[in-house]
């Protein structure tokens, strides 16, 4: 099995582009590597804190950052599987992604697990990335909301635990992994294909970000368990 690590740690700068619908129509989704060590921390509640990633533009705060958005991770692997589908290179940050990683299943990481990166790193996954239409436009793939949606790879939210920096090359260990079966695949096909597993996600306690918990609990409200 090939060592669980970080390939690289992307940075975004806001960008004017014609295919946003957040606020000055500016966007920081497109990310590339970034030399040297770049601090990580706990950006504040959603609303208010942007990307936990210092250096990283995040321009939409309706949707995008806070403390349980503070980091995106995308595997590797993920993006060469993709590379296949689409017959096009896929370089390291071009999903949006701030930690391009090697090793991790991350569809397959559970809510609540947290990952010790590098001496001093800690994050806890938090949730998946839903695709948007800001997405779409930047990649240029017609229908690839759908797409993304249906393939189930969707990359983890990470939420800082413990703040410090983080390198090309740092070392991932999985150092905890709660007792409950929330994947993140699972959390991305509730949230968007199959609703019915909403009540399932429960079960990641106060790993979820609150706005997600307001959801499940008016679905259960309105149809039940």
């Amino acid at each position: 099995m090939a060592p669980k690590h970080v390939i690289s740690v992307n940075l975004g700068r806001a960008t004017a582009v014609d295919y946003t619908s957040a606020e000055g129509g500016v966007t920081g989704i497109g990310k590339r590597p970034a030399p040297g060590p770049v601090r990580v921390f706990a950006p504040g509640p959603k609303g208010v804190g942007a990307s936990g990633v210092e250096g990283d533009a995040v321009c939409d705060l309706r949707h995008h950052g806070g403390d349980h958005q503070a980091v995106y991770a995308y595997a590797r692997e993920d993006l060469d599987w993709w590379e296949g589908e689409l017959a096009r290179e896929l370089p390291a940050g071009v999903f949006g992604e701030n930690l391009t990683t090697s090793g991790i299943d991350v569809t397959g990481a559970l809510l609540g697990e947290r990952w010790r990166i590098g001496a001093d790193v800690v994050l806890e996954v938090a949730s998946a990335r839903i695709p948007c239409g800001t997405f779409q436009g930047a990649l240029g793939e017609r229908g690839w909301v759908k797409r993304y949606t249906q393939a189930v790879r969707p990359g983890a939210y990470l939420r800082v635990v413990q703040e410090g920096e983080v390198s090309a090359g740092d070392a991932v260990e999985v150092v905890s992994r709660p007792g409950h079966d929330v994947t993140v695949g699972l959390w991305f096909r509730a949230f968007t294909t199959e609703r019915a597993l909403l009540p399932r996600t429960l079960a990641a306690g106060g790993a979820m970000e609150p706005g997600a918990h307001e959801k499940v609990r008016a679905y259960v409200e309105k149809y039940g368990r």
